[in-house]
Parts: C-alpha cells; sequence; structure tokens
C-alpha cells in the first residue's frame, strides 16, 4: 500500500497563497478525477479557507510521485513552476494517516479543537466516493481516521470550552440565561466581531435579534445575512428596554451606552436583568453600568480571562488526544501489516484444501475397489498429517540451524508452546 499527501495550511502559506490554489465546490468534481488519473490512484481533495490537501493512495508498493502532484496542482491553478516552493509539505504512507488523523480531530487547526474540520473532512470523502476515486485503501483509511476523531471528542474535552472573544460572548450568555429561544438580544456595530457573534448566537437558538449601528445601510446588509433586525444607534433609547442582552463592539472613541440610558431602560423594564458584554476597545459602555443592580456587565478583558483559561485547557486535552491517535495509528498500522500476509493465508488454506482433496481422492478409489474402510481412513489421515506438517517442520529445523534466536517466533506462528515437558 502507498500513500501520499501533498497540501498546505494556515502555518506553511499566508492567505494570499492559500486562496490561489483553493478548490471552488464546482471545480471539486473534475479536479478529483483528475487527480486520481495522474498517477491511477485513489484521490480525495480537501479545501477550506485554512487548508488545501490533496490524498493518494494505492494498493501496491511502487510509491507515488509527488513531484507529479506538485505539477498538477501548478497547472490546474495556472501558476507558474515554483510558485507554492516552500509553502507545500508532504507526507506518505503511516506520517500521511497520523497527519490527516491530526486534522481531523482539530490537533492541525487555526483554532484547536474546532469541530467543523471533522464534517470538512467527512464531505470531502463523500465527494469523492461520489466522483469514484475512492476504493479499499481511501475506504479503510477514512473509517480509522474517523473513529480516532470520534474517540478524542468522547474521551477528551478538547472542543467544550470556547477560545475566541466572540464565541466566549455567547458561551457566556448561555450560561446565565436557561433558554436562548426566548431572549431578545441587541447588537451594537456591523463588523466582523459582531457578524461572527450574531452567527454564534444563532446557532445557540436566539430567535430576535436587533442590529443598532451608525449607518443603517451596513446594519441591514448584516441584519440581512442573519436574519435579525436594524436601526440606528440613535434608536437605542426606544429600543433598550426591550433587550435582555447587549453585545457591543464598535470602533468609536466614546461610550455609545451611559449609565443614565442603561438606567431608564431598566425602569421601563420593571429592573427585569440585563446582560451586557462589550468587547470593543475603547469601552463602548460605560464603566459606571457596572454599579446598577439588576445589570451585568462584562468587558472585553473578562472574556479574554474566560479564553485564556480555556487555551490552557484545551492544550492539556490536546495532550490526552495525541495519546488517543498515537493508538489509533498503531491499529491501523497492525491491521495494514496484517492485510499483508492475507495473500499468503489464502495461498497456504489453497494449498492445505488441494492436498486433502487429492487425499480424499484416492481414498474414494480405494473403497470403490473394495479395500478396508477403517484401513483406508486412517491411511488418508497419516498421508494428510505427514504432507501439511512437512514444510513448517523443515522450516522449523532451518531456523533452529541458522538462527536458534528466531526460534521463538517460529514456535508461536505454529501455535506450540513455550518449552516441553521432559
Amino acid at each position: 500500500m502507498s500513500v501520499l499527501l501533498i497540501g498546505l495550511n494556515h502555518n506553511s502559506a499566508a492567505v494570499s497563497v492559500r486562496e490561489r490554489v483553493a478548490f471552488g465546490p464546482d471545480q471539486l468534481s473534475d479536479a478529483v478525477q483528475q487527480l486520481a488519473s495522474l498517477q491511477d490512484s485513489e484521490a480525495s481533495i480537501l479545501s477550506t479557507c485554512n487548508r488545501t490537501e490533496l490524498l493518494l493512495a494505492r494498493d501496491s508498493e511502487s510509491p507515488l510521485e509527488p513531484e507529479a502532484v506538485i505539477q498538477w496542482l501548478h497547472e490546474y491553478h495556472q501558476l507558474p513552476a515554483g510558485e507554492l516552493e516552500g509553502h507545500l509539505y508532504s507526507h506518505t504512507d503511516v506520517d500521511a494517516v497520523g497527519h490527516i488523523m491530526q486534522v481531523a480531530a482539530g490537533l492541525d487547526s487555526l483554532v484547536l479543537g474546532e469541530p467543523q474540520i471533522l464534517g470538512q473532512l467527512k464531505s470531502a470523502y463523500a465527494l469523492a466516493r461520489e466522483c469514484g476515486t475512492v476504493g479499499a485503501v481511501l475506504n479503510r483509511l477514512y473509517q480509522r481516521v474517523f473513529a480516532a476523531a470520534k474517540r478524542v471528542r468522547t474521551e477528551t474535552a478538547i472542543g467544550e470550552n470556547p477560545v475566541s472573544v466572540a464565541y466566549a460572548a455567547v458561551d457566556l450568555a448561555g450560561r446565565i440565561y436557561e433558554s436562548m429561544a426566548s431572549v431578545n438580544v441587541l447588537l451594537v456595530g456591523a463588523g466582523e466581531t459582531i457578524e461572527l457573534v450574531g452567527t454564534h448566537l444563532r446557532q445557540a437558538g436566539v430567535n430576535r435579534m436587533l442590529i443598532a449601528n451608525r449607518s443603517l445601510d451596513r446594519g441591514l446588509s448584516l441584519a440581512k445575512q442573519l436574519g435579525a433586525e436594524a436601526c440606528v444607534l440613535g434608536d437605542l433609547p426606544e429600543v433598550l428596554p426591550q433587550i435582555d442582552i447587549v453585545v457591543s463592539s464598535t470602533a468609536s472613541q466614546l461610550p455609545i451606552i451611559g449609565k443614565g440610558l442603561v438606567e431608564t431602560a431598566l425602569r421601563k423594564r420593571r429592573h427585569e436583568p440585563m446582560l451586557f458584554v462589550d468587547i470593543a476597545v475603547p469601552r463602548d459602555v460605560e464603566s459606571e453600568v457596572a454599579e446598577l443592580h439588576d445589570v451585568y456587565l462584562y468587558t472585553v478583558d473578562d472574556l479574554r480571562d474566560i479564553v485564556d483559561q480555556n487555551r490552557a485547557q484545551r492544550e492539556t486535552e490536546a495532550n490526552k488526544a495525541r495519546e488517543i491517535l498515537n493508538q489509533e495509528l498503531l491499529l491501523y498500522t497492525r491491521s495494514q501489516r496484517a492485510d499483508a500476509s492475507k495473500p499468503w493465508i489464502k495461498y497456504y488454506r489453497d494449498q492445505a484444501v488441494a492436498l486433502t482433496d487429492l487425499e480424499l481422492e484416492r481414498a474414494r478409489k480405494e473403497l470403490s475397489a473394495g479395500a478396508d474402510p477403517e484401513a483406508v481412513l486412517e491411511s488418508m489421515a497419516r498421508a494428510i498429517t505427514n504432507k501439511l506438517i512437512h514444510a513448517p517442520s523443515q522450516g522449523l529445523r532451518s531456523i533452529a540451524e541458522k538462527n536458534v534466536s528466531e526460534l521463538d517466533v517460529a514456535k508461536r506462528l505454529l501455535g506450540l508452546p513455550d518449552e516441553l515437558d521432559q
């Protein structure tokens, strides 16, 4: 069996390079078929915003040629020869399988332990199967990889603690409110951070979100994307009394939400508690807001403390995950070695069956000629036994003559005891 992986990721190449070798959804089917035909192999392609990896395999010991794959990658994306030099990495055989296990478990991701990559890897496998470029080798490989990733998710807590400020904000809200579906959320700002927070909130089950932004057009654009409503910052006095959770991240140099504004909102809410998560620098919410009863105010520093603790926890869990992957890789290696013995086992069995059939035919002829049945059976049994043990006996004697230390291996092979009673 030969396996070859060629790729680049966020560690080896900047986004300006990665985007030039990314495969769009409409390209993948054709590309994976081209890749498979390149060296008459099985193939799959994983292409995400953070990595592009080409995987080839075949049921043969003849090695796959990385140079041909690299040349094809340049030609497919119309890149000058050598353009990707210094950015690509290459893994073969067991090292390639180990790398894919690391990827599937989230240990090679930009965000340690992130779960999305496993789904992307499963999609790459499914598409390759649809294209007919997955055979016995890649099928076994992927099943072992998916089993390893499942063990990591089940036996470690590597993906449980948020390690981004945006996700930490949503996680914090989820711990305070029993049901995220029943809360009203106000997002102040319309930048990338707020977009990410809004995405996480929608995934957490929030039904009603309102986006307040200085520019209504930008607010409306993001609101459409997130399935939310939009307003301008000037509407905050009317809007705030309806809101349970406020997440703010703008580029304002002065606070947008002051103590007086929140006091008025609380009176109209009959002091129903409010959560403010201010992830802006400089701050969007006046620090004095924290002095009010029925208000919980968290700043970006509070969230960073949470994130730092969670990163340390993920690193601890990552060490457990690596040990699991080492075990899974060893199981994979053993299964491959066992598979290598299958043709020889079949050959040995076929020899034994042929020998038995030959003796059985001889016995039938003797019985037809009127020979004593008991004598025929005894003769057949002795003949089969002698012929079956002839080659192993000769082999055992030869091994003992050449290297007595290998005799133990031969004894295990034949199912013999370590010692004989004298």
